[in-house]
């Protein structure tokens, strides 16, 4: 009794089987790797708009807190200046400064809200990447408890 390996169809050897799904296994890490750079790149760009938003907003608190400072200085100036002494301008120095600064307090705060709002509005983890990984081992783990 000869057997004709033309006659039956081949079955895969255990080895083909295994070396099969290591090869599935690497391109589904590749795909991952892949997926995870993207989302990174992505959320790169976004934190980079909030620190920026929230530098300009620390820098432009600084100046304000400067002038309002400035402005207490020559509040304290004006108050004990005598009355004939005074500068007889509309708006004293003081209010000058304290003008300027609440303006330029009010953006920053703007600044600083709109970029604590955009780094609350996403999480510069790869969260989609995490969660695809935890499907893919618990799909591992099941197909392995088989």
């Amino acid at each position: 009794m000869s057997h004709d390996p033309r006659s039956a169809p081949a079955e895969p050897g255990v080895t083909n089987l295994i070396s099969g799904i290591i090869s599935d296994m690497g391109d589904l890490v590749r795909q991952e790797i892949r997926f995870a750079k993207a989302e990174v790149k992505s959320d790169f760009g976004k934190t980079k708009q909030a620190v920026t938003a929230l530098a300009i907003g620390v820098g432009a608190a600084s100046v304000a807190g400067l002038l309002l400072l400035w402005m207490l200085v020559h509040l304290l100036h004006w108050l004990t200046t005598p009355e004939a002494a005074r500068d007889p301008a509309t708006l004293p120095l003081w209010a000058c400064f304290g003008i300027v600064g609440g303006a330029i307090g009010a953006v920053a705060a703007f600044l600083v809200a709109g970029a604590i709002a955009k780094f609350r509005s996403f999480n510069p983890l790869p969260d989609e990447t995490a969660k695809s990984l935890e499907e893919n081992v618990k799909w591992i783990a099941n197909a392995n408890s088989k």
